[in-house]
């Protein structure tokens, strides 16, 4: 069964990485490499995550085993043969005749020891632990930085690109060689110390945890408080609207620069495409941004293109390295265009279901109804469980009961982790809240309460952690964006900040619970996990001060971000973030109110278009399908297929003709009361004039027109005419 439980838990958390892979990156474009190094690295660091629970109740058992190990009793006096048990013969001084046998059976009492379910059987973990690890360390330090530079690179070819990535990882690994080399200078001064290769291992794990658990306790600082306050907001459906709102003006900000900035960078395209011509050196190197471009765009700049003229040697031309720019501008401009486009259509999406929860909330019916219709037909869930009276009630009422319940745990959770945090180095008395509950467990040998109690603190810790990594940004550089729109960089550095992030935050949990050694200074067994850590006894000024006192200043950390100093710091510096206090975000708010709005209309209006057409083709299309079948039947209906094939072309004109003359007809009729009705009320529910002025006003197929011409008009009028 051992072996069982191992194998499910592998091949469920590769899944789980699989899944999320597949949210967040695009397995129809992006590169191979990139897709399997950065799903590697998320299914190393998962399942470290879920096995170690596996790998601290064997360890418990091995204590157990050790604590109870008992020598058989010695046997003195007579014993028979070797078949008979010993036998035990006491005399009675005041009956002399008295004889009491006594029969003195082998030791079996049961041991309270029992082997766990999920016991995993001497020398697997320690093998597993050092190929997880190793992998992992070998995937952050040195392949993914360098595959992060190589996919980004705007290089032609591969020395090209290979030249870039080590240009660009000095930095990474001058950092790390910069910490191993001041602990190893540490050691090779301390007169106690001696340096051998087990060591020096010790040292470079060392380095690479203290630089992780830097990082770990800014990232669950910051997840301890906003998680239970991100669901606590989550429950109060106007704060949500609001938020939405001034996502929406940002997200229109975002949306048009990177609309600008991709035509910019095309007409740079243009330019140098129109200079170096099809016989340059250079435009095999053309040819591969022009691949890179959209497909419009690639229409546009092929359209002027002469084949046979020569280019001239005295011209001047750009030089491989401009293009080469030019290039890595083309990836990152066409990728952030896509990216917002689909993130405002997804925005769209949550902010008409908002608009609609509102609405319904002081519904009389109980019943939801929604602004638009779903774009795919109802499933079997929707059409028998999902219906729209279970709707509002989940909407309305028990989904914001849920989200305050789950707010509410989550909170004491994080209350736990922090006093633990701060106290989990006092082993005499135990302080740490997750060691109390494991050491209980432990006097009862509940093992199943002992995996359940370690799985859900640290499932809790990694979510605070890499909840972090999946919601901050860096300038757009590094933004991990939900449906299929992350670039390959952000993935790679992703799978990065999980394979520095999860060894430390593993060691933390294990010192959370006392089973490390190192920090509880404790004689016990310890875990295959810290085997593979080595002894950081090695280096005190870590083992006794950094791994016990920096995870103190979570603390402040928890503060800061309770009371949302580093957002007020943002807002202070120009970013701009969403406060309920503040005079811009309450017109950011308005004039994302206003976007939605607009949008709202427009929507409408497609759709009513969509409808009136729907209509006029049931009324007149099918009619008129008819009376050309029936025509048809006639003519062909007792012919041979001979007759009908070379009757088709006849029967083709005639359709066409009589097609053309039934097209015409109704126009002559299209003053009628419905088609004016129509007509008035489309023209009715245009915009306002207002938002004529010089506004920026998006399309589907490109940017907006200058000279204050508003583009839904013009649009609205060709779905009239379309109607007519």
């Amino acid at each position: 069964m051992s072996g069982a439980a191992l194998g499910v838990e592998m091949v469920v958390v590769f899944f789980l990485a699989l899944f999320l892979l597949h949210r967040y990156g695009d397995f129809g474009k992006q590169q191979r490499m990139v897709l399997f190094g950065t799903l590697l690295a998320w299914y190393l660091c998962f399942l470290i995550v879920f096995i170690l629970p596996l790998d601290v109740t064997t360890t418990i058992y091995k204590q157990c085993k050790k604590d109870h190990a008992v020598a058989p009793p010695p046997f003195n006096g007579t014993s028979g043969n070797a078949s008979t048990p010993p036998r035990w013969v006491w005399r009675d001084a005041s009956k002399a005749d008295h004889r009491v046998t006594f029969r003195l059976l082998p030791h079996s009492a049961p041991t309270p020891c029992q082997e766990p379910w999920s016991n995993i059987p001497d020398g697997v973990m320690p093998v597993f632990w050092r190929v997880v690890y190793w992998t992992s360390q070998c995937l952050t330090w040195l392949l993914l930085p360098f595959m992060q530079s190589y996919a980004r690179s705007g290089g032609f070819s591969m020395a090209g690109k290979v030249q870039t990535a080590l240009v660009e990882n000095a930095i990474y690994y001058g950092t790390y060689l910069l910490i191993f080399g001041s602990l190893l200078i540490y050691v090779a001064v301390h007169p106690e110390l001696r340096l051998s290769w087990y060591k020096l291992q010790t040292i470079g794990i060392a380095a690479a945890n203290t630089w992780g658990l830097f990082l770990l306790v800014l990232l669950l600082g910051y997840g301890l408080i906003e998680i239970p306050r991100s669901y606590w907001n989550a429950s109060k459906h106007g704060h949500l609207l609001l938020k939405t709102y001034f996502k929406a003006s940002k997200l229109m900000t975002e949306k048009a620069d990177a609309e600008e900035n991709l035509e910019d960078v095309m007409e740079e395209v243009r330019k140098v495409s129109e200079a170096i011509k099809y016989n340059h050196p250079l435009r095999k190197c053309i040819d591969t941004i022009l691949r890179k471009c959209p497909t419009d765009y690639q229409d546009k700049m092929g359209r002027n293109m002469d084949d046979y003229e020569d280019f001239e040697e005295r011209q001047t031309f750009p030089g491989e390295k401009s293009l080469v720019k030019l290039h890595k501008q083309v990836i990152y401009a066409v990728q952030r265009h896509k990216r917002t486009r689909v993130q405002w259509h997804m925005l769209l999406q949550e902010a008409f279901h908002l608009e609609d929860v509102a609405k319904n909330e002081g519904s009389s019916t109980r019943r939801f109804v929604r602004s638009f219709p779903p774009s795919r037909p109802p499933g079997w869930f929707c059409r028998t469980l999902y219906t729209p009276a279970a709707e509002w009630y989940w909407e309305c009422v028990l989904k914001r009961v849920f989200h305050r319940a789950l707010a509410a745990l989550l909170g004491l959770l994080s209350a736990a982790v922090v006093w633990s945090e701060c106290t989990f180095f006092s082993t005499r008395p135990v302080l740490s809240l997750f060691a109390v509950f494991v050491q209980l467990a432990e006097r009862s040998y509940s093992y199943v309460y002992i995996q359940v109690a370690c799985f859900v603190t640290i499932f809790f810790l990694c979510t605070c952690v890499y909840s972090t990594v999946f919601r901050i940004r860096v300038f757009n550089f590094y933004y991990l964006a939900p449906h299929h729109q992350t670039d390959a960089y952000s993935l790679q550095f992703s799978g990065m900040l999980f394979c520095r992030l999860t060894p430390p935050l593993c060691l933390n949990f294990l010192g959370l619970i006392h089973m490390d050694a190192a920090i509880s200074h404790q004689d016990k067994e310890q875990t295959a996990y810290t085997s593979i850590m080595g002894s950081m006894r090695v280096l005190p000024i870590v083992a006794d001060g950094f791994y016990i006192y920096y995870p103190m200043l979570i603390v402040l950390l928890c503060v800061a971000t309770y009371f949302s100093l580093g957002t007020r710091l943002l807002n202070l510096l120009g970013f701009q973030q969403f406060m309920g206090d503040s005079e811009l975000t309450s017109d950011l708010v308005d004039e994302g109110k206003e976007l939605i709005r607009r949008e709202k209309r427009k929507r409408q209006r497609t759709e009513d278009g969509e409808n009136r057409r729907r209509e006029w083709k049931e009324r007149y299309g099918n009619a008129r399908d008819d009376r050309y079948g029936n025509a048809r039947e006639e003519r062909y209906g007792n012919a041979s297929r001979e007759e009908r094939y070379a009757n088709a072309r006849d029967d083709h004109e005639m359709k066409e003709t009589a097609y053309s003359d039934d097209k015409r007809a109704p126009a002559k009729y299209s003053r009628s009361a419905d088609g004016e009705r129509d007509r008035v009320e489309l023209l009715q529910d245009q915009e306002p004039l207002d938002f004529i002025a010089d506004e920026a006003v998006e399309q589907e197929g490109g940017r907006s027109a200058a000279g204050g011409r508003y583009l839904s008009m013009s649009s609205s009028r060709s779905r009239i005419f379309d109607d007519v």
